[in-house]
């Protein structure tokens, strides 16, 4: 059984890296960390024991080339990253599973559902599940109270993102932001849900953080926080959508009550602090992957513990800049 775990587009995810590669020394079976970056910069290149040049996800050549490297690496497990390529993987799956080669991703329908902002609290509250309202331009009531919230319908890292206070600033954003959506503002305290699937849609660990300071999109410093509403909420949405992996979910919380304004089926950019917290997602797919049995651990956490961020750095001389282009002994054709 290949015991080497990919990790895709590493790109700044330093402890992502780094904590697979614990959990694979810790579970006793040995096994390294591959990468693949479209940039020799990026920091995590420096830190996975190897790493290869990929072209971007939108390249129609992108999954045989990831395809290509698993099989030649060795690799046993599959950690996409990022927005853009979570579907092409999930309609790959069979693809890399007929190599012996599991992918901590969420089906086609979940993955698109989520990467449409509109589309996911529209089906959420279908379902029952608390989300912020949201209407796409042409559907926005004539009386819409303000404030409101304007944002990409498919976004990521707050980008794009503002506050309406008036109508004035929602015909200027309505034509300034691209493909946009608009949700009522939700006033209450932000929290991300970080929570694990099991390979069969069963959640395994679900961990609630507050989100007191953001930066860019991603959490500067927050905490854990044992909240049953939050908790619940995770496992409510697990029932709605089928879920694989690691998944986040945002909410706040207003009037007493957490309401979801956006999912995102990947891991965190805060995953760190629910690393630390004792949920250890990496070690627990690895474990997945490998065939061991995990047991549930909802709400099994440490309450109550802060992250405050810094900035780190990697050093490499000019000389060592390089993420070569992998050339595998089995050709695309091979193992497709």
């Amino acid at each position: 059984m290949s015991r080497n775990v990919l990790i895709t587009a590493a790109s700044r995810r330093v402890p992502l890296v780094r904590a697979f590669q614990r959990a694979l020394a810790e579970s006793g079976r040995g096994g390294t960390v591959v990468v693949t970056d479209v940039n020799p910069l990026s920091p995590a290149v420096y830190v996975a024991d190897r790493a290869f040049r990929v072209p971007m996800a939108t390249d129609p050549d992108y999954i045989d080339r990831i395809l290509a490297i698993a099989v030649a690496e060795g690799i046993g497990l599959v950690i996409p990253t990022i927005d853009d390529e979570l579907s092409l993987f999930g309609h790959a799956r069979d693809r890399f599973a007929a190599h012996g080669i599991r992918v901590a991703v969420s089906e086609p329908g979940t993955t698109e559902l989520c990467d449409d902002k509109h589309g996911t609290c529209v089906t959420l509250a279908d379902r029952g599940i608390a989300a912020a309202p949201s209407w796409l331009p042409a559907e926005l009531p004539a009386e819409t109270p303000f404030p409101l919230f304007i944002k990409p319908r498919r976004g990521r890292g707050g980008v794009g993102a503002h506050p309406l206070r008036n109508r004035r600033e929602l015909e200027f954003f309505l034509g300034y932001v691209p493909d946009p959506i608009v949700q009522a503002y939700l006033d209450g305290p932000e929290f991300t849900i970080d929570m694990l699937c099991d390979f069969a849609g069963r959640p395994l660990s679900v961990v609630p953080r507050r989100r007191d300071v953001i930066r860019a999109g991603v959490i500067d410093r927050g905490r854990t926080v044992r909240d049953a509403r939050l908790i619940d909420l995770a496992l409510d949405c697990a029932r709605a959508l089928p879920m694989v992996g690691a998944v986040n979910i945002q909410c706040r919380v207003v009037d007493d009550r957490p309401v979801v304004f956006e999912i995102n089926p990947r891991f965190s950019g805060g995953i760190p602090l629910t690393i630390a917290a004792g949920a250890d997602f990496p070690r627990m797919l690895v474990d997945l992957a490998w065939g061991q049995r995990v047991r549930p651990a909802i709400g099994r956490f440490r309450d109550g513990l802060w992250m405050t961020s810094f900035e780190s750095a990697v050093f490499v001389d000019e000389a060592c800049i390089a993420l070569p282009d992998h050339a595998p002994t089995a050709s695309v054709e091979a193992v497709a």
